[in-house]
């Protein structure tokens, strides 16, 4: 599966539209994970156990998007876009949402 931001992929045509595909993820932060990110995981201004659960999320999120784009007889995704969102209460949870549209290349 080739994924892309931009609307086309340099070099190859697009043969079919499949669709508009979308994937989501909604992770909750672990309260422990909150009170020693502030102690120990900040380094050079970085939180490290925050990046991991952002990265599993955005990753999880992508997988969802291709297997829908899979399902719908595409080999490429185009236009990806990603947003991150907090929600729940207090922000205690972590959404990532992507969307795309399924091609056919």
């Amino acid at each position: 599966m080739i994924l892309s931001t931009t609307p086309q992929i340099e070099g190859h045509a697009i043969r079919e539209y499949k669709g508009i595909v979308t994937g989501e993820t909604i992770i909750g932060a672990n309260m422990f994970k909150d009170l020693f990110a502030g102690i120990r995981d900040i380094v050079g201004g970085r939180a490290g156990a925050y990046e991991k659960v952002l990265s599993e999320a955005k990753e999880t999120s992508m997988l969802e998007m291709m297997q829908r784009a899979q399902a719908l007889g595409a080999n490429a995704i185009v236009g990806i876009d990603i947003d991150y969102e907090t929600v729940g209460a207090n922000g205690s949870m972590l959404m990532v949402a992507t969307s795309g549209t399924a091609v056919l290349i």
